[in-house]
């Protein structure tokens, strides 16, 4: 089975570089699709409370026969539990639905500048931390002024920042960021949800390594480094995506790739989003 390569984060847990996401996919559907997405080869699911399928995912970890040990699971904390005691009851409610003793990694889903102070959730996610409810803690769609922020207070620096990240979304400045405070940077929307797989540059070098554009988009989040996530409730789709590690893109291939970023999002901007379900 091809191996996927680890990435060592800077409390010293190890996490597989590819993941598969279950945004999106059904509740009903998530204890097969996520089965699928073992026997293909994938050990590092990831997972939210507001996606609303934690039980399937740890249903399917029970199915697999895997040891748990051998599956990397993340999870994150929803958007109307950012006060203190709310992270922890809503820390302790996802693994009851997962049946796990612990998290791998816990994530702040959302910033919410405009609802209420995220460091003070922070902290409750080192209270987490410290608990052993999870073995590393993070946030997702932080930029870099309100990793700032947390790093004012924090005891803990965040292990990863999961960000939009596509080619039309290279999020540079925040990658170099993460990168110079030892932060891991993991990436969702990697294929624009489609929109990048038209892309004639995307197209002519898939094309050239007999690959799929989504194969070659995958790859190239994979050689810049970061943690990625691509999504899928078919099969076939499922084992495309796994299926990365018999090529490599050239240097000049990944620079023309990064040319194509246009700043262009296809989910909300952290500064301004501050849904609360």
């Amino acid at each position: 089975m091809t191996s996927v390569p680890m990435i060592t984060m800077n409390n010293g847990v190890e996490i597989p570089q590819l993941g598969f996401g279950v945004f999106q996919v059904p509740p009903e559907r998530t204890r097969e699709t996520t089965l699928t997405a073992f026997e293909v080869g994938y050990r590092h699911i990831d997972t939210a409370q507001m996606y609303g399928n934690e039980k399937g995912v740890g249903e399917a970890v029970r199915a697999s026969g895997l040891d748990r040990s051998e599956i990397f699971v993340t999870s994150k904390l929803n958007n109307g539990f950012h006060a203190h005691d709310d992270a922890l009851r809503a820390c302790d409610r996802s693994l009851e639905e997962l049946g796990f003793a612990h998290l791998d990694l816990f994530l702040i889903h959302w910033p919410l500048p405009g609802v209420g102070d995220f460091v003070e959730t922070w902290l409750a996610m080192e209270e987490i931390y410290r608990s052993g409810r999870a073995r590393a803690i993070g946030v997702s769609n932080f930029n870099p002024h309100h990793l700032r922020r947390l790093h004012e207070k924090a005891e803990i620096t965040p292990a990863a920042n999961q960000i939009e990240i596509h080619p039309y979304l290279t999020q540079d400045d925040v990658r170099a960021f993460d990168t110079q405070h030892g932060i891991v940077t993991e990436a969702w929307s990697p294929i624009a949800r489609g929109k990048v797989l038209d892309d004639p540059t995307i197209v002519r070098i898939a094309g050239a390594h007999g690959k799929t554009p989504a194969q070659v988009t995958v790859r190239w989040h994979l050689q810049r480094g970061d943690v990625v996530f691509p999504k899928s409730i078919t099969p076939d789709r499922i084992r495309e995506n796994f299926d990365l590690f018999d090529f490599e893109l050239s240097p000049a291939e990944m620079t023309d790739i990064t040319l194509l970023d246009r700043g262009e999002r296809t989910g909300p901007n952290p500064d301004t989003f501050n849904y609360v379900p």
